[in-house]
């Protein structure tokens, strides 16, 4: 069971690739990347094992501003973060939090949904991009 506001959905590529595909898309689009984390790395670091799992963490202020104009505590949910990883089955599945889950979690009104369904699509076309052939 998915946890309430997240989408995931299984990429067909491995989790290196996926991720890699995912960021470039990113910078493409003219978003900025903050961090990519690489916790199976720190896991490893500490001598604990954990599959493959990266979280990359995204942005753009003329999208998030006018989200945190409008309640500031959505500066806990932004920038926008993505999480790659790789179950047991060896299945690679790329999850994010919906923003129009975000929107309803901070109780942003009207006055932003077009920015929220923007950001909606964006990640959506993310996910779908980083998932198609060469």
């Amino acid at each position: 069971m998915a946890a309430d506001g997240l989408t995931i959905i299984q990429r067909p590529f491995g989790p290196k690739e996926t991720i890699d595909r995912l960021e470039a898309e990113i910078k493409a689009k003219g978003m900025t990347v903050f961090a990519r984390i690489d916790h199976a790395a720190g896991a490893a670091a500490v001598g604990l094992p954990l599959r493959p799992t990266e979280l990359l963490i995204f942005g753009s202020a003329k999208a998030g501003t006018p989200l945190m104009q409008a309640d500031q505590t959505v500066g806990i949910d932004l920038p926008l973060k993505a999480l790659v990883y790789q179950d047991a089955a060896g299945k690679v599945w790329l999850a994010y939090n919906n923003p129009d889950w975000i929107a309803r979690r901070h109780g942003l009104g009207a006055d932003v949904s077009t920015t929220v369904q923007a950001l909606t699509k964006a990640l959506d076309a993310f996910a779908t991009a980083a998932a198609k052939s060469n």
